[in-house]
């Protein structure tokens, strides 16, 4: 049973290639001896797997035993294109088509680590809202890292999964539609405020309260 003490005993981490249609997704698979479930991490842009922020947490994850993945929503081509009209990073739709690919890619992998959290950071996080709402059975947990979740619209409703969203205290257009996106849950919820924190949470300190909150949610709701 995890107790947040639990010792990073890596059973087996490796680089991997998930299936996507015509697509082949980049990702990593980290999973410590033991894990009862996995946690993967789903960023808008083409760098997901490379963010310092998501590697930071994955890490803190990891200590208290769950497995990780980190993989990229889009190709390197897709990446780039991206960078210069940004959107495919706002394509909720097909976002969470990619994620939902990765997650039944995973499951068939190591079908006794169900069911799996989401980490969703920017519009990932509304990915994860979609995917979750499509797949109830297989997604226990959801956190949002300065997320956009009101980009999931009517599928906010459908999500039965405990949601935490953290948010910035000085982030203010994010905290009023993490505000909106709150109200429209039906499941267990939870909004979080980093007190002075902007979007991408550089403030001291505040990566490491993400990753606490983050890592207390998943304990609380994945624990078997």
């Amino acid at each position: 049973m995890l107790d947040g003490s639990f010792v990073n005993a890596v059973a087996e981490r490796e680089e991997i290639r998930i299936p996507a249609g015509d697509a082949s997704l980049a990702g990593e698979l980290d999973i410590p001896e033991g894990s009862p479930s996995v946690i993967v991490f789903a960023h808008g842009s083409g760098g997901g797997r490379s963010s310092p922020r998501n590697r930071f947490v994955s890490s803190v994850l990891r200590d208290q035993g769950f497995g990780t993945l980190l993989f990229d929503l889009l190709t390197p081509e897709e990446g780039e294109i991206d960078v210069h009209t940004a959107h495919l990073r706002f394509d909720i739709g097909f976002l969470a088509e990619r994620l939902e690919r990765a997650t039944a890619w995973l499951l068939a992998e190591r079908p006794r680590i169900a069911p799996i959290g989401f980490f969703g950071a920017s519009t990932g996080a509304a990915a994860a809202l979609v995917t979750a709402a499509r797949i109830p059975g297989d997604v226990g947990a959801i956190v949002s890292r300065g997320g956009r979740p009101a980009l999931a619209g009517a599928f906010l409703d459908a999500v039965r999964a405990p949601v935490l969203l953290i948010v910035g205290g000085a982030d203010p257009a994010i905290l009023r539609e993490n505000e909106s996106a709150l109200d429209a849950l039906r499941g267990e919820k939870r909004l979080h405020v980093v007190p002075e924190a902007t979007h991408l949470f550089e403030e001291p300190g505040a990566l490491e309260e993400v990753a606490r909150e983050a890592g207390s949610w998943f304990l609380r709701h994945l624990r078997h």
